[in-house]
């Protein structure tokens, strides 16, 4: 995993709730990895500054023929069809477009005393930068398994590979560069006002406390013309492993103490 923090910059910089911040490379690029679906958002028109956001799968990664060349920053990789608007705007641009990617997973509900002080349990990263696409054949293969196995781990080996010739030519691959990126998370039980708190019919009244979320992966259900008997390990075991992990995450995470909040600075 890559190591380090972004640059802070006047396009990631968080200003509110800074004390959950993060611009930790592996904490950002953890979330990215860890959500199932992207929010890609571009501009198709430079003449139209509406942005449009669509919903990709992608995973950050190091190709090992960039690292062997002296490049080992982490990219963004995206999987599109080749003649997605996507796609062609960026096949007609040699410099790339300039992308922004959303990655959020909910946690917890978090509820309070009062309505106005209800949060999430979250986490968040957003990623800027520019997108190109992948034209060289090891590296379009590599990225196809990388983002297939952030699906199902070691699902790609257990499939028919590699791709064959009509495959290879209707997908595309946006490889995209990061120029800044940022995150936001937050962890723990409520936090309520101070005059809430000194109220002692309302504490008396109100629950409080953290309802965890996550998403459950269900039995695997084989299809109509599915030959093999048993579900095989790297599908059934993963599910439980990954079930097991994600609610042990969000039930940690909701005892935590509630974030500190960075005094203010003397004047």
């Amino acid at each position: 995993m890559a190591e380090g923090t972004y640059p802070k910059t006047a396009a990631n910089t968080v200003n509110r709730y800074k004390h959950q911040a993060t611009y930790d490379v592996e904490t950002i690029h953890s979330i990215v990895n860890s959500t199932a679906v992207l929010h890609v958002s571009f501009v198709p028109d430079p003449s139209d500054p509406t942005p449009i956001i669509l919903p990709m799968i992608g995973q950050m990664g190091a190709y090992p023929g960039d690292e062997a060349s002296g490049d080992s920053t982490w990219k963004c990789y995206l999987h599109g069809y080749v003649s997605s608007r996507i796609m062609n705007l960026t096949r007609s641009n040699e410099q790339g477009i300039p992308l922004c990617v959303a990655a959020t997973k909910v946690d917890g509900f978090v509820l309070t005393l009062s309505p106005n002080s209800h949060n999430y349990n979250y986490r968040s990263a957003i990623l800027q930068g520019h997108g190109t696409i992948v034209e060289d054949v090891d590296e379009k293969l590599w990225a196809m398994k990388l983002i297939t196995n952030s699906v199902v781990p070691d699902r790609y080996d257990n499939t028919r590979v590699p791709p064959d010739n009509a495959e290879m030519q209707s997908t595309n691959i946006l490889k995209m560069c990061i120029s800044s990126a940022s995150g936001k998370v937050r962890e723990g039980c409520p936090e309520d006002e101070r005059k809430d708190m000194k109220r002692e019919d309302v504490l008396d009244s109100v629950w409080t406390g953290v309802i965890p979320v996550y998403e459950k992966l269900a039995d695997p259900i084989e299809g109509p013309y599915n030959r093999i008997k048993n579900v095989p390990d790297h599908v059934g075991k993963w599910v439980k492993e990954e079930n097991e992990r994600r609610e042990t995450y969000t039930r940690e995470a909701a005892k935590k103490p509630a974030p500190l909040k960075r005094p203010k600075a003397s004047s």
